[in-house]
């Protein structure tokens, strides 16, 4: 009975309040010409955002282009790719952390490259699924470096919030709230790089993303939580 109600009647709840809530929103999109362009150009995007801030965008992705998301073999990544799954988007199993040494992440690496060759694109939250907050890991720079894939910020911000208890004060807009999504300019990965080029990638990366959310959030007149 546990499993059952694990693995349908908690997700098919979470669906429900996820959809409802989201429909509510009132979404303003800065800089579109920004994921427009990489469209433009035959590419698909990697939409990077911090665990927090992940929250408005699952509806507002699925809803405009097939998009997938790896997430890892654990008992908590099989009740995670159930939701999302039901949400509209494609669940890869495996682990980009240990691409490099595991056999699972590799194939979940291919499979995401072959599913942006068809034209999906990819939602990766950099610091998920426990922190440490804002910290950008390598497994996103993988992805991208494998997959040839720009990796495009999308910064969630807004207006009325609430913040739940946990390692990064997950973020939930209110009923009705003004939300903005923020596009940035896309970065690339080159495959054949040193240690220390990557590193200073992913610090860049790291940085830019704190300093965007700081900046959208500011909009509201208020300061980055936390």
């Amino acid at each position: 009975m546990k499993k059952f109600l694990y693995s349908y009647i908690i997700p098919f709840i979470g669906l429900i309040f996820i959809r409802i809530i989201s429909a509510t929103y009132r979404i303003r999109v800065i800089a579109p010409e920004i994921e427009k362009s990489i469209f433009d150009r035959g590419e698909v995007p990697i939409y990077i955002s911090w665990h927090q801030r992940f929250f408005p965008g699952i509806v507002f992705f699925a809803n405009r282009h097939r998009i997938s998301i790896m997430i890892s073999k654990s008992k908590d990544g099989e009740f995670i790719a159930r939701i999302v799954k039901v949400l509209g988007w494609t669940p890869v199993r495996g682990s980009s952390a240990r691409a490099g040494v595991d056999k699972g992440g590799k194939q979940a690496l291919e499979e995401l490259k072959q599913k942006a060759l068809e034209g999906c694109t990819i939602g990766h939250i950099v610091d998920g699924p426990k922190g440490p907050f804002g910290v950008v890991k390598p497994g996103l720079l993988l992805i991208a470096q494998h997959s040839g894939m720009p990796i495009l910020p999308a910064i969630v911000s807004a207006e009325k919030r609430w913040n739940m208890k946990g390692w990064d004060r997950f973020m939930i807009p209110k009923p009705f709230s003004r939300v903005i999504i923020r596009f940035d300019h896309e970065t690339y990965i080159p495959k054949d790089i040193t240690p220390e080029e990557f590193e200073r990638l992913r610090i860049g990366i790291e940085n830019r993303l704190y300093t965007l959310y700081q900046e959208t959030d500011a909009m509201w007149g208020k300061p980055l939580e936390p």
